[in-house]
């Protein structure tokens, strides 16, 4: 039997959405993409979907499922489609290990990276303090990473594959080249000082399913804008 096209709901070129469409994709999932304008994320109908007026949502027509935050959509397309444990293990020791990156993504590089975007990019008032703090949490973020990476004899996270707790950092990746556009800080990222991140990231973005959502996406940004 078939599987009907879940939906996954973007909204603008942030990079939370298409974290989950890299799992879709990657586990050849059918899905559609709907685009929620920003003004539309904190009113009704979409309320609806997710109270806290973020995207992506994920509706799963199959299960008759709705799921929100990325962390946990990500957990629910792992335990209900990955069979054939293509980004996950069977082993419960190293699936905890999953789960540990996934919540250091979910906690750690999403949301610090998110406000060094905020006060880099967007904040009305330039307020340095702010802006060396999250600026300094990506080092501190990629640092760990690098670190962890160093270590290991496949260069991945966990285990000797990629599974989905790498592909939770791309997209978040793909952020810093906006981050540090502004020319105050051009010189504060150099790739190259972590060499093990670089590689991994590198990749990543090179797989057919990390390519096509983020080219994907920017073609959608640009139809609605």
């Amino acid at each position: 039997m078939s599987l009907k096209p879940l939906t996954l709901y973007y909204a603008g070129p942030g990079p939370n959405p298409p974290k989950v469409g890299i799992i879709l994709e990657e586990l050849s999932i059918p899905y559609e993409i709907k685009m929620v304008g920003y003004g539309d994320l904190k009113q009704k109908p979409y309320t609806d979907l997710n109270p806290n007026g973020r995207a992506p949502v994920l509706q799963d027509p199959n299960t008759g499922y709705k799921i929100w935050e990325t962390g946990a959509i990500i957990e629910y397309l792992i335990d209900q489609y990955d069979i054939e444990k293509k980004l996950t293990y069977a082993s419960g020791l190293k699936k905890y290990e999953l789960k540990q990156w996934l919540f250091f993504q979910v906690s750690g590089q999403g949301p610090y990276w998110g406000q060094a975007a905020w006060f880099n990019l967007f904040h009305a008032e330039k307020l340095p303090s702010a802006q060396k703090r999250y600026v300094d949490e990506i080092h501190r973020v990629v640092g760990v990473l690098d670190g962890v990476l160093g270590q290991s004899e496949n260069g991945w996270l966990v285990g000797d594959k990629i599974t989905y707790a790498d592909l939770a950092f791309a997209t978040w990746h793909v952020a810093l080249a906006g981050i540090f556009s502004p020319p105050e800080f051009k010189d504060q990222w150099d790739i190259t000082k972590y060499p093990h991140y670089k590689k991994w990231v590198e990749t990543m973005l090179e797989r057919p399913a990390v390519k096509k959502v983020l080219e994907e996406q920017q073609r959608l940004v640009a139809e609605s804008s």
